[in-house]
């Protein structure tokens, strides 16, 4: 099993592989092109495309945007993801249809070994992040690895996340807690 295989399904990988690095600068550069561009530019939907594989022609990151990858994130139809959000996608990050994410959300999928000398190597783990559809992430959240959120969510601005939340749930605060769940 490679290193990205194993960094994709859960299991300890070593970031500092020349495949993982590649990734990471193939990523790094492509954010930099687009930094300089808006989203009216045709230069930024073809980077964006670049960047992430299969991102549907209704779906829109707004720059600036930050990730590891690009190729870790799955966006359903008319997703629109605000500026300046950052997707940490070791693990998959997958977002359904028609959810609105706001400005400054950060979705982490890296998790790093609990031991400290663990962590001073170069290895860690990645739990995949997934968003139903028809969602909306208020501007500032934090989604943490591993979590997953049920369809037609609102999770509150500068929330986060570090549990499931299920289908049709109201979650607000730190650490977020439901506040209203729709019978």
């Amino acid at each position: 099993m490679t290193e990205v295989e194993k960094m994709r399904s859960c299991q300890l990988a070593d970031m500092s592989v020349p495949e993982l690095q590649a990734s990471f600068e193939r990523a790094k550069k492509l954010l930099a092109q687009m930094r300089g561009l808006s989203t009216y530019d045709e230069e930024y939907r073809e980077l964006l495309e670049e960047l992430i594989p299969g991102i549907p022609q209704t779906s829109i990151i707004c720059p600036p945007f930050h990730c590891d990858h690009g190729d870790g994130i799955q966006l359903g139809e008319h997703v629109f993801v605000n500026a300046n959000c950052t997707f940490l996608d070791g693990g998959y990050v997958t977002i359904g249809a028609h959810t609105l994410v706001g400005p400054c959300v950060q979705i982490y999928t890296p998790h790093h070994p609990m031991d400290y000398l663990e962590r001073r190597g170069s290895k860690e783990y990645a739990y995949p992040v997934t968003i139903g559809e028809d969602c909306w992430i208020g501007g500032g959240a934090i989604i943490c690895p591993g979590v997953t959120i049920g369809s037609r969510c609102v999770i509150g601005a500068g929330s986060v996340v570090t549990k499931d939340i299920p289908d049709d749930s109201v979650a607000v605060g730190n650490p977020a807690r439901i506040i209203r769940k729709k019978d």
